[in-house]
């Protein structure tokens, strides 16, 4: 895709991830036109892009991809030519207990979104002018199911969700390649691994540790702690994300994966002796919170991906190993005490009244 001016729309933009993605896009392409839509749910932390929130080029809009009408009117105002869409319900232990919000957000905003990308591009697809157009739709690894001892996910390995979340994913990405074969939709997917990092909202495995670490508190873990997981450090997703919004192939599917496997017990082990060194503890100290409890429903015992694809055909790999990307993540919680402390107290719901309503 050329590198003018465009209008691009990223759903989620106040979430983990999607917060790292806006600020690199405004950052990074100032003549592009930014719009973050995010619902503000429970996840959604608008003091992620304090840093940002001035520049001219970036536009935040509330609102639910749910709502069909509104969505349409916003995709008709902004004339959007790419939509990088992670909005999403993303917790796993959320999606068991509440499988119909899971259903309804990822995949009922997923088509709200394709229909108002496909009544405003359709038009023009048929033509030359078909290239400038690109709706980018960012999926997870766990479609693929669970991995034994060995072997790894590829871009062809079969879809088997184990969970409402999972399935709810799958299904979003099933119906992104049927508009792109239906309605010539000129579409992309990524499915990822595991991100950690700063800004990682804290009911998440790794924030979680280290608040409960920095305070004192028992570090659950689901089992055994035996579940394996890739990590990947968000900044490099970010990267990723960016470079195949402009250079990924329309029609594909990428992996993206941080190479870094680890059990979840090694994990928290290293988190602790980590913390340990930072809060000049005795070394051990942190450990001794570590408390198992019973196993997660369905909790599938290893994921890993195979990044190949995106490494042979579009250059990507990771930048930082996850002792330096650990690293970093912890000494950014450890400098954000402030950010953190108006997570859990709720104050972080605060920011749209105070900074965004009278706009």
């Amino acid at each position: 895709m050329p590198s003018d001016s465009k209008s691009i729309l990223i759903t989620g933009g106040a979430g983990f991830i999607g917060s790292h993605v806006v600020r690199l896009f405004v950052n990074t392409y100032p003549n592009y036109k930014i719009v973050n839509l995010d619902k503000l749910t429970y996840a959604g932390n608008l003091e992620n892009l304090r840093d940002i929130e001035n520049k001219t080029n970036y536009t935040f809009v509330k609102g639910d991809i749910v709502n069909g009408e509104f969505v349409h009117e916003l995709f008709n105002i902004h004339k959007f030519t790419g939509v990088i869409h992670l909005a999403a319900e993303s917790h796993v232990d959320r999606s068991i207990s509440n499988p119909l919000e899971f259903v309804t957000t990822n995949i009922i905003g997923t088509v709200n979104l394709l229909n108002a990308a496909k009544q405003l591009w359709q038009p023009t697809l048929n033509t030359a002018n078909k290239s400038p157009y690109r709706f980018y739709h960012i999926s997870t690894d766990e479609v693929y199911g669970a991995l034994g001892a060995s072997g790894f996910f590829t871009e062809k390995t079969k879809y088997d969700p184990h969970s409402p979340y999972s399935a709810s994913k799958a299904s979003s990405d099933h119906l992104v390649r049927a508009y792109a074969d239906t309605y010539g939709l000129p579409v992309i997917i990524t499915n990822c691994s595991n991100n950690y990092g700063p800004y990682h909202f804290p009911e998440k495995l790794i924030p979680l540790a280290l608040n409960n670490i920095k305070n004192n508190k028992n570090i659950p873990v689901y089992g055994k702690g035996e579940n394996i997981r890739d990590w990947l450090f968000v900044e490099d997703h970010a990267r990723a994300i960016n470079l195949v919004f402009h250079k990924g192939k329309s029609g594909e599917t990428y992996n993206i994966g941080g190479h870094n496997e680890w059990k979840n017990i090694d994990l928290i082990r290293l988190l602790c002796k980590l913390m340990d060194a930072k809060l000049n503890r005795p070394a051990g100290t942190s450990e001794k919170l570590i408390t198992f409890v019973t196993d997660r429903a369905g909790h599938d015992l290893r994921y890993a991906i195979d990044a190949s694809k995106i490494k042979n055909e579009l250059g990507w790999v990771p930048s930082v190993s996850f002792e330096e990307g650990l690293e970093k993540t912890v000494d950014w919680f450890l400098e954000n005490e402030k950010w953190l402390k108006n997570i859990t107290s709720g104050n972080y719901k605060n920011y749209y009244e105070k900074q965004y309503a009278n706009r």
